[in-house]
């Protein structure tokens, strides 16, 4: 309905089609009369002094008499202004009479309006006429009343938000664009309150700074220094000024003020004094020492400190001091509430000393097998914080950005925990190759064994034939850990079937029902929006309030472990004591491979064939958990849908579990004996 409301122009160009914009107000039963009248006399309009050669002046662009309460009111203001400076000028002619009365000074004044004009439609300019009698110079009357009026002198009014703007802009602060975001600033900062009338009120802190400023001997609360730099901006626009003249000059002057407000800041304090009581002198000794967390281990890369640091956002990580140079760092996941180095040296990580981490989960975003309050290593022998935590950091630099391997033979290094473990082979990939003997591989970390290397087409990690980049990486892991037990996640990377997100729970409670990282029921939704996905399932979190970022296709719900191995009619598992080795054959899509594995799978001497993973691999009806000895049966205690469930745990104590978990009422895969294979596939 308007033009551009953001400009100081108050003259029309030539171009404007002046005549048009009246005539859309000649409709309107209160101004539509003057209108008609602008339209036959031809629009007279003032020629103003400003122009920002951008915008017109504020004016009508269309007629309505649709609008309510302020925007009918703000809309009627802007017609008829727009109709009274194309109008004829009011005129009047006033008379001012003098008298001497013994000595004493009387005026007296009388005014005439002749023809009123503009005034008939902008109502917001008052002539107020007053008839006087006619005099005559040196003539002599009787006056009817001769009055003595007393008074005193009063403040100012408070300024309103128009009074201010009014004053800046006659003293050459800001412009019609910026004045609103002056006034916001001093209302934020509290150097002024509102009254309920809208009328502005000093505020103690805005007092105080101005008394303040003005006791260091020079007016800086008045506007002249402002206004100089606005003049010279208007300049600049001109062309009449070189803006870098004007940011040397303007920066002088500001850093010669600053200088000597920090010479006399004690004014400053003692005006503010007064209205916020005595300033309190400054002991250094109440600061607060900076806290700097104690290092946690050497960094594997480059050998500085790594300690513990808060992000901006509030998470926690490890981080190297060697930063920026250095960039190792491992990102605790958002459900770490704290994490506090411990005196407790790990015996297994090198380059050591690497200290434990005593970390404070938040409850209920951990299995219940893991206790909220968590000692464990950061350094890659702790299973636990290797499934929960990224410790990409772990990796030598050049393989930490390394190419995707291509398709064919990938041979994923398979760690062994056995006291002779060896391997063999090589790797197709754009990766480095992995050490191929037994010893030390030269990283941060040693094998536990001999860092046995699979051969073959391990199903559902390097298949052969396939040119899968997910799961057949450079070197071929099929984990980012260095080390850790892989009888229970080894081989979780699923080949035909997609892969199971973390957090894809199966609730006990509810048969199939889908669980949230949350711990909660997830809610099962359907894609609306158009595309490939349109009538599609999905599982979500189904918290309102702060929902965790769980998300799962319902088609892609918890494979089974026929989907995740792609096993022949003639694989055979078996194991060896006496050497802690152990060999698994397996035919997938293409060719026989053997890898050795960990005590986890023989520590036990048995011998199974035929499909699947043996009929007997251990005895008894308490599965075995990965360090091979009989599980330890408890109950879930936690509120929840699990709670009162019994589940197979390890029987060591929690700080040198193996991670091995089952659950007691999952059904019993034959040959499946030692748990993992139950649950393989199955997140949690």
């Amino acid at each position: 309905f308007i033009s551009y409301p953001r400009t100081e122009t108050n003259k029309f160009s030539k171009d404007t089609d002046l005549q048009g914009l009246v005539q859309l107000q000649t409709v309107d039963p209160d101004w539509g009369g003057f209108a008609a009248g602008v339209l036959q006399r031809g629009p007279n309009p003032r020629n103003g002094n400003k122009t920002d050669n951008a915008h017109p002046p504020i004016h009508p662009t269309k007629y309505t008499d649709n609008l309510q309460g302020n925007e009918k009111r703000l809309y009627e203001f802007i017609v008829r202004h727009f109709l009274a400076c194309l109008s004829q000028d009011a005129q009047g002619q006033e008379t001012t009479v003098e008298i001497d009365i013994n000595g004493e000074k009387f005026t007296a004044q009388g005014l005439m309006i002749i023809a009123r004009n503009y005034l008939d439609v902008y109502p917001y300019d008052k002539w107020n006429a007053k008839v006087i009698p006619v005099f005559n110079q040196g003539e002599t009357f009787q006056p009817s009343a001769i009055e003595m009026l007393q008074g005193q002198t009063s403040p100012p009014p408070l300024l309103t938000e128009a009074d201010l703007i009014a004053l800046m802009d006659k003293h050459g602060i800001g412009t019609d664009a910026t004045h609103a975001e002056h006034i916001e600033t001093i209302k934020s900062r509290m150097y002024v309150g509102v009254q309920q009338d809208g009328r502005f009120v000093p505020g103690e802190l805005g007092m105080g700074l101005v008394e303040g400023y003005d006791a260091m001997g020079y007016e800086m609360s008045k506007p002249h220094l402002r206004a100089e730099l606005e003049a010279d901006l208007k300049l600049i626009c001109e062309g009449r000024k070189d803006p870098k003249v004007v940011l040397a000059e303007q920066v002088q002057k500001y850093k010669q003020v600053f200088i000597e407000a920090c010479a006399q800041a004690l004014k400053l304090d003692e005006a503010l004094g007064t209205y916020f009581g005595e300033a309190q002198p400054f002991a250094e000794q109440d600061m607060n020492p900076v806290q700097v967390s104690p290092p946690v281990r050497p960094c594997p890369q480059c050998g500085e400190s790594m300690v513990i640091k808060t992000r901006k956002d509030g998470g926690l990580m490890l981080s190297c001091m060697g930063y920026p140079d250095c960039r190792a760092v491992a990102w605790f996941p958002a459900n770490v509430l704290e994490a506090t180095r411990d005196e407790a040296i790990c015996t297994r990580c090198q380059p050591g000393p690497v200290h434990k981490i005593k970390f404070k989960f938040k409850r209920g975003s951990v299995p219940p097998i893991i206790p909220l309050d968590y000692l464990g290593c950061i350094g890659g022998c702790d299973e636990t914080v290797c499934e929960l935590f990224n410790l990409n950091y772990l990796r030598p630099q050049q393989q930490q950005h390394r190419g995707a391997g291509g398709g064919g033979r990938g041979r994923p290094v398979q760690p062994s925990r056995g006291d002779a473990g060896r391997g063999r082979g090589n790797t197709r990939g754009n990766g480095p190759s992995p050490p191929r003997g037994g010893g030390n591989n030269g990283g941060p970390f040693p094998p536990r064994g001999g860092g046995g290397i699979a051969r073959g087409n391990a199903p559902g990690v390097a298949r052969g034939g396939s040119n899968d980049r997910r799961n057949n990486r450079g070197a071929g892991n099929t984990r980012d850990f260095h080390t850790g037990n892989q009888s229970n996640m080894g081989f979780l990377g699923v080949g035909d079937s997609g892969r199971t997100p973390l957090g894809a729970v199966q609730s006990s409670g509810d048969g199939n029902a889908v669980v949230c990282i949350c711990g909660q029921n997830a809610r099962l939704l359907t894609v609306r929006k158009e595309g490939n996905n349109c009538g599609r399932q999905f599982y979500k979190c189904s918290r309102m309030d702060n929902p965790c970022d769980f998300f799962l296709w319902a088609d892609d719900n918890a494979p089974s472990a026929g989907d995740a191995f792609s096993v022949g009619s003639n694989n055979s598992y078996n194991s060896n004591n006496h050497n802690n080795r152990s060999t698994y054959n397996a035919r997938g899509d293409g060719g026989n491979g053997n890898f050795n594995n960990q005590p986890g799978f023989g520590d036990r001497q048995s011998h199974s064939s035929g499909d699947g993973f043996g009929g007997d691999g251990f005895d008894g009806d308490v599965p075995q958990c990965n360090c091979g000895q009989p599980s330890v049966t408890r109950t879930v205690q936690k509120e929840g849908n699990n709670k009162g469930r019994q589940f197979h745990t390890c029987v060591k104590p929690r700080g040198e579990q193996c991670g091995f978990f089952q659950w007691a009422d999952a059904p019993d895969n034959s040959g499946a004996g030692d748990g993992f294979r139950d649950n393989l596939g199955r997140a949690f």
